[in-house]
């Protein structure tokens, strides 16, 4: 049984920072906040928490088959707190495909772990749930006795594993599928890597997160291997008996001041190109969710609803359902994997032409980490605007991407993947320039 401690905090973000340096030094740990997005922003406020820590492992799994029943025996046996990442090659496991690309990063296809501690923060209030023989005072004056040291990292110069003219010519080629009838869209990525380099993961993080705050922001340590993410995108969330879904399609970036940045907001919301791009995945997540839905509960609560970031404005829909309590957690959970906004429609095709297409596994990179409560709520983002890195391997790397339809110009997709890495590549020029 876990005991729940509250402790009123006086500098959240000083305690933010303290917390994830603490949380980097164990083994296994996940670290996500939402940056205060969940407080004025339309379907955001369906956060739970400001942030949530889980670190150290009182059990775990690592699959590589039967994950999604492995995953629903380890909870039914578990019913406690449990976090970890669903992998985009989890995708083999529930259709007939494969992943047959190189992978410098390894994380397992799937791993969950039931916490040793964990920290929800919400508002000015951090609750330190432990079991009975562990103190939560000590773990309270253990993260508050972190010092903080902005360090700047190594400098790491990236290559890009297919050249902007290779990138061009696969757009166009996927465009003939779409031509033919084979697919509607397809998101297509393309992979930027450093080999024997190396970063400092909790300072790294710290500079991704204050370049580019989003609302599912996650440090995620798994033994050797992280994922340091600045994800703008929930995949799924289950609340009682509520299910939602926000799938991100469109993307404009901010505008040299007020005035432009509104003439660009307003022209992303009216493109039609941009639209026709979100409504597609949209209507996929609809029938995703109606898998397990109660009937005729799927319903739409935003449409290509305009949100505004750091780097970008983005069209985001959110859709939800209700679910009976018979349907188990996990089912729902793999009923809508991978998430319809990182494939593309039709889901299986999408999934067959990028693995022929692109040149890397995805891995981790459009899978998704999140957390499941006792009472069998849970939230997880989607993978994306991350830097991810193998410490034995010394190998970094970061994916980028977009919905390529039959308007797609190819160097204009070129120039929006530019955009959305443009937080990363400036988290290693920031680097550069302290070196």
């Amino acid at each position: 049984m876990r005991i729940k401690i509250d402790f009123k905090i006086e500098y959240i973000a000083e305690f933010k920072l303290k917390l994830l340096k603490w949380a980097g030094f164990f083994e296994v740990s996940v670290y996500l906040d939402n940056n205060n997005y969940g407080n004025n922003s339309l379907g955001l406020h369906y956060n739970s928490f400001d942030c949530i820590v889980a670190c150290g492992k009182q059990s775990e799994l690592q699959s590589e088959s039967d994950s999604f029943e492995n995953l629903k025996n380890f909870y039914n046996e578990k019913k406690d707190w449990l976090f970890g990442h669903l992998s985009f090659d989890l995708k083999n496991q529930i259709e007939n495909l494969q992943s047959n690309n190189f992978d410098g990063i390894q994380f397992p296809e799937l791993y969950f772990f039931q916490p040793k501690y964990v920290i929800t923060l919400s508002k000015n209030i951090a609750t330190i749930h432990v079991f009975n023989n562990d103190d939560a005072d000590k773990i309270f004056n253990e993260i508050n006795f972190q010092i903080i040291v902005n360090q700047a990292n190594n400098k790491v110069n990236f290559k890009a594993r297919i050249s902007k003219h290779e990138y061009i010519d696969k757009i166009n080629t996927i465009k003939h599928h779409i031509q033919r009838g084979d697919i509607y869209e397809l998101n297509f990525c393309q992979d930027f890597y450093s080999e024997n380099s190396e970063l400092n993961p909790v300072e790294t993080f710290n500079c991704l997160n204050k370049i580019s705050p989003t609302p599912f922001s996650c440090f995620y340590r798994n033994y050797d291997k992280y994922l340091l993410c600045a994800s703008p995108e929930r995949f799924l969330k289950k609340i009682g008996n509520k299910v939602i879904s926000q799938p991100i399609k469109g993307t404009i970036k901010r505008g040299k001041n007020d005035e432009e940045d509104k003439l660009f907001a307003e022209y992303l919301k009216n493109n039609s190109k941009e639209r026709s791009e979100n409504i597609m995945i949209t209507d996929l997540v609809r029938n995703d969710l109606s898998k397990t839905a109660n009937r005729k509960s799927v319903r739409v609560e935003e449409l290509c609803e305009v949100y505004t970031f750091n780097q970008v404005h983005q069209l985001i829909s959110t859709i939800s359902s209700e679910v009976s309590e018979s349907v188990h957690l996990v089912d729902i959970i793999k009923s809508c994997f991978p998430m319809g906004s990182m494939t593309g429609a039709p889901k299986i095709r999408a999934m067959e032409l990028i693995e022929e297409f692109e040149e890397f596994k995805r891995g981790l990179f459009s899978g998704s980490v999140g957390y499941i409560t006792p009472d069998g709520d849970f939230d997880f983002n989607v993978v994306i605007r991350s830097i991810l890195y193998n410490n034995t391997q010394k190998y970094i790397s970061y994916m980028v991407g977009g919905a390529i339809t039959i308007n797609s110009d190819a160097e204009n997709e070129y120039e929006e993947c530019m955009i959305k890495a443009k937080a990363i590549i400036e988290v290693f020029s920031v680097n550069k320039k302290a070196d």
